[in-house]
């Protein structure tokens, strides 16, 4: 949890209870439905919730604004974001419904309001959304083929709405149709070797290939 604080310095109560809580739901529900690798549950914070939280690095959800998380699995980012985020309303989707039973309880459990979730594939979505998050899932051509119509065309941001993916490596073979992406990498905002080449890419509504 300290890492967290380390990062993230404006907390309120109710956030830091949130964030505090994290780890015994997910040690509790690992148990019964294996959804963090053993050794990454120990480093939950560095390894799931700190790294979701990256994409707040790149830009500040605004209040009323609507973010979809593609592929959450047992709920990252979705979930270290909607707890920064309180008046950000997330969608959590993913195609595994024992995934989505483990998230909603997490959900129930931190008492969180501004989450909902379907299992089930966001070819099945019909909503829009400021922004598209996700921990990839899938190369990034594929990615937004699935995620295709799925973005709202009105801007709410400075940033332009589009698709938010933490990847890691060498990006330049996967990126080179996306002309117009721009990747951040998180050593300049983390300090941990395990963020040594890890990014934050940004994919603008307008896909330039």
């Amino acid at each position: 949890m300290e890492i967290i604080l380390k990062y993230f310095k404006d907390l309120t109560a109710t956030q830091i209870d949130q964030f505090s809580k994290l780890q015994e739901l997910y040690q509790d529900w690992n148990l019964k439905i294996n959804v963090v690798s053993r050794k990454d549950i120990d480093e939950l914070y560095l390894r799931h919730v700190l790294h979701s939280l990256a994409i707040a690095k790149v830009v500040q959800f605004k209040p009323g604004s609507k973010v979809m998380d593609v592929g959450t699995g047992g709920g990252f980012p979705g979930i270290p974001l909607a707890i920064l985020f309180p008046e950000t309303q997330f969608h959590l989707v993913d195609s595994i419904g024992k995934k989505i039973k483990v998230v909603n309880e997490v959900v129930a459990g931190l008492g969180l309001e501004n989450v909902k979730t379907t299992n089930g594939r966001v070819e099945e979505v019909k909503d829009t959304y400021d922004f598209i998050v996700s921990r990839a899932v899938a190369q990034m051509e594929t990615f937004v083929g699935w995620t295709k119509g799925r973005i709202a065309k009105k801007q709410n941001h400075d940033l332009k709405n589009g698709i938010l993916y933490l990847k890691g490596g060498d990006l330049s073979e996967e990126l080179k149709l996306y002309t117009s992406a721009t990747i951040y990498d998180l050593p300049d905002f983390f300090d941990e070797d395990f963020y040594e080449t890890k990014k934050v890419v940004h994919l603008g509504m307008k896909y330039k290939a």
